[in-house]
């Protein structure tokens, strides 16, 4: 008989294992995947990874304002992932970071990240988007999944610890099913509590980051992921974090797409908290390709 898939603080308490790394050189790490999960590697796990590898070799009071990353290979989920970190440079405000995932000695993810003491300065952001329906307003993954259980696949057998609540239809519909929209906005909270370690939440902000960001090109055209639509993968990713706040709390992640072209799409993402603070925004390029039914 099938285990329960995790969710809520169990799930969130699994997620905080993958993001503990065992510190085995000076500033070396290592990685773990979780026992259950895709054929690869996920992409939001390995940034998140080499965020906390980075983040580990800064003055805490240093937080991280931006990351920028590019997957180079498959990461294979049954092995280790060692995370070398090169320190770039430290200032008087800025410090900076290279981390690098390996597997069998080859990289399958790099990454620059930049850490900056606490400064005051100007402060202005662009408006949140209005009317959207609030969190409590909109269906759970759970009831988006019962009307479509030949789509669950992994979804059934990972744990989830993020609540991640589509205002529109997700891309894992059935083909013609998803009506075109220019926008993708999703409600995403860690789903359980964390600690109060500002890395760890900006870690587990890079991990749901990944999550729908590339879904934001196929919600342009109508498409779904899988038979009868699209295949992807992450080619880089970029986030900058422009306010505090806690990833244990609901935010708002406004997708969209400006360009896809030669099998790529460009996606980019703004979070905003309920209150309408914008958060961090997010970058990402994705390979994109047709598949059959």
């Amino acid at each position: 008989m099938s285990q329960p898939v995790a969710t809520g603080q169990a799930a969130v308490d699994q997620l905080l294992g993958v993001l503990d790394l065992d510190h085995i050189g000076e500033r070396t790490f290592r990685g773990m995947s979780p026992p259950v999960g895709p054929q690869r590697v996920y992409g939001g796990q390995v940034a998140g990874q080499a965020l906390v590898a980075a983040g580990r070799t800064v003055d805490p009071e240093r937080f991280v304002h931006s990351l920028h990353g590019y997957f180079v290979r498959p990461g294979d989920p049954a092995e280790p992932i060692e995370y070398q970190v090169e320190n770039v440079r430290d200032g008087r405000s800025f410090s900076v970071r290279r981390s690098v995932a390996l597997q069998h000695d080859r990289p399958i993810f790099f990454m620059s990240a930049s850490f900056q003491r606490h400064e005051e300065g100007l402060d202005h952001q662009a408006p949140a988007p209005l009317d959207v329906p609030g969190p409590d307003e909109v269906p759970t993954m759970t009831d988006r999944l019962s009307r479509y259980p030949e789509r669950l696949g992994i979804w059934g057998q990972i744990p989830r610890p993020i609540d991640v609540r589509y205002v529109g239809e997700p891309g894992w519909v059935r083909p013609g099913d998803r009506p075109a929209e220019p926008h993708q906005r999703v409600w995403m909270r860690i789903d359980g509590k964390l600690p109060d370690d500002p890395l760890l939440h900006a870690c587990a902000l890079a991990y749901a980051s990944d999550l729908t960001l590339l879904d934001s090109v196929l919600s342009v055209h109508g498409e779904v992921w899988g038979p009868g639509g699209v295949v992807g993968a992450s080619l880089d990713h970029a986030l900058w974090f422009h306010r505090s706040f806690r990833a244990d709390e609901w935010f708002l992640y406004d997708c969209w797409s400006p360009s896809a072209s030669g099998a790529r799409g460009l996606a980019t993402g703004r979070m905003f908290t309920t209150d309408g603070r914008h958060i961090a925004s997010a970058v990402q390029e994705g390979l994109l390709r047709r598949v059959g039914a």
